[in-house]
């Protein structure tokens, strides 16, 4: 079976199980993900917002845009990576996703994760990122790799702000791509 065709039977089993049904009847669809299944770094953010929730792909807003050039600064483009969310439906009014809607969709995320194979899984702001390393203080562990295990697997975290908290904060945009700049080093530091 192809990693295609195991992400596309995870999706299917999301719908049959029909996880988080009160996100699901409010949302227009189930947002899995998109980029390469082969990729070395994986970036996981929150959840869908309202454009993700209409075309049916993550990041695609202006968190997406401010993403894809923090990308190109970096070298990379969406080709390269794989750009997922904890939680696969668009949460009403855009609000936080409850840690009931993160905790439904996280065993989707490790299987997401297990067919990929990152060297390098990079969590966009505190919800995704606290969810690998609990304890997490965005403000002061931001740009520092670790390594988490979970189950059999183990992956080097990079937590990073998110983009729309750059967007709607100045002063964090700047940190936040000197942070992004550095995952390359990152991926070579793994690979070596």
């Amino acid at each position: 079976m192809t990693k295609q065709q195991m992400m596309e039977e995870l999706r299917r089993h999301i719908l049959d199980a029909d996880v988080a049904p009160a996100l699901r009847t409010q949302a227009i669809q189930l947002v899995m993900g998109d980029g390469n299944l082969d990729a070395d770094i994986v970036f996981i953010g929150e959840a869908p917002g309202k454009n993700e929730d209409e075309q049916g792909i993550p990041f695609v807003g202006a968190a997406g845009k401010f993403l894809d050039e923090m990308l190109a600064a970096a070298g990379m483009q969406r080709d390269d990576v794989y750009i997922t969310n904890i939680v696969k439906y668009r949460p009403p009014n855009n609000r936080d996703p409850e840690p009931e809607e993160k905790r439904a969709f996280w065993p989707y995320l490790l299987q997401q994760l297990e067919i990929i194979q990152p060297k390098v899984v990079v969590t966009l702001g505190r919800h995704s990122g606290a969810y690998f390393i609990p304890n997490l203080h965005i403000s002061t562990d931001h740009g520092k790799s670790r390594k988490v295990k979970y189950h059999e697997q183990e992956f080097l975290v990079v937590p990073l702000y998110h983009p729309a908290a750059a967007l709607y904060n100045g002063a964090l945009r700047q940190t936040l791509i000197e942070d992004f700049l550095r995952i390359p080093d990152v991926l070579t530091q793994v690979a070596d």
